[in-house]
């Protein structure tokens, strides 16, 4: 998803990309000017790639909203409160409803350690750097709190509530295209109104995906599961702390082989079953290869590394050199700047 206007471009010599990506730490509790800001600033990146494959390929208002309406009810207020902060025109509208929106494609890894003491949902995020939005954005639009990385100006990449539930997102590795919506506006969903995993799951199995993605999630109480979600096909909601880029096999070899998906699950099941692992080990393990990859000239380079424990309700974000800590009652407006490439 393009957000050129976030971003500064250069080339690097001999060709390596060279990329700043500006993070945003925002915090608005009610729908308001800051967020009706960030829409203005990305919706001409996003307007374009909406409109990609044709305006007839996107469904009609109508649609889009009775679909949020049939799946999600709960949260169509806040979707009509952003769709007034955008303008109320159509098709900004079609767009914040998430339903049948152009495909994409990410990397990703994510993994949950579980203890009796602690529980740590850590992930990577692997995509090009000139379309991530780079928003970190604290909510408070229903009953809970919500500290996430938000893609398409209100979904969730991964995040927290603060009734101790954390989420993450990963690309499930398939080609197929349905009916349904984009995962973010379900992690959303997910965080407005679920307290645990269980309540997740139900989510998870019952809300229709465009696309194929693995979808992690865990609770306070150290309970989790890995949904493998997809168009055509039940959901396969299993207790699995690790999810890359595929779901149980491979189905697209070719993307298998260039995000190397099986290289990385394997890596992070030998340190999520070796009793040993601490947090500390698993979150170093994600800021080096194999989990941290630097291939952004394909569009597979690691663009952050994300840490919730649901039991504190704290969230780190992590890059070469750069640690941001946050939490529900200790949060700071700021901006980071972030190289990608070069040499």
């Amino acid at each position: 998803m393009s957000k050129d206007s976030a971003y500064h471009h250069g080339q690097a010599p001999g060709g390596d990309v060279d990329k700043t990506l500006v993070f945003q730490a925002v915090r608005e509790d009610a729908p308001g000017p800051r967020w009706k800001s960030l829409f203005d600033l990305h919706w001409p990146a996003y307007e374009a790639w909406y409109l990609a494959e044709g305006e007839r390929e996107r469904p009609a208002y109508l649609a889009c909203f009775n679909a949020l309406r049939t799946h999600m009810p709960e949260l169509v207020p806040t979707y009509q409160a952003l769709c007034g902060l955008a303008g109320g025109g159509d098709l900004a509208s079609r767009f914040l409803s998430l339903f049948q929106p152009p495909p994409y494609i990410t990397g990703c890894s994510q993994a949950v350690l579980a203890s009796p003491a602690s529980t740590l949902l850590a992930r990577n995020y692997d995509y090009p750097p000139e379309l991530c939005e780079g928003t970190l954005l604290y909510t408070h639009w229903n009953e809970r709190r919500v500290i996430a990385m938000t893609d398409c100006l209100w979904g969730v990449l991964d995040g927290i509530n603060d009734r101790g539930l954390a989420v993450s997102l990963s690309f499930g590795g398939r080609k197929v295209v349905g009916v349904g919506f984009g995962a973010p506006i379900i992690l959303r969903y997910i965080l407005e109104f679920c307290d645990s995993v269980p309540e997740a799951a139900e989510v998870l199995a019952r809300v229709p995906t465009h696309m194929a993605y693995n979808i992690t999630v865990a609770d306070s109480a150290g309970r989790y599961v890995t949904a493998m979600i997809a168009p055509d096909r039940r959901a396969s909601i299993r207790r699995v702390p690790v999810a890359t880029n595929h779901q149980k096999k491979i189905e697209w070899y070719a993307h298998a082989l260039a995000s190397e998906t099986l290289i990385r699950e394997r890596q992070l099941s030998i340190l999520v079953d070796d009793e040993a692992t601490t947090e500390g080990r698993l979150l170093e393990a994600f800021a080096a290869p194999p989990l941290f990859r630097r291939d952004y000239a394909r569009g597979l380079g690691t663009i952050y590394t994300a840490a919730y424990w649901p039991a504190t309700g704290h969230a780190a974000f992590y890059w070469p050199g750069i640690c941001l800590e946050m939490a529900f009652d200790d949060f700071t407006e700021q901006q980071i700047k972030v190289r990608y490439g070069g040499r």
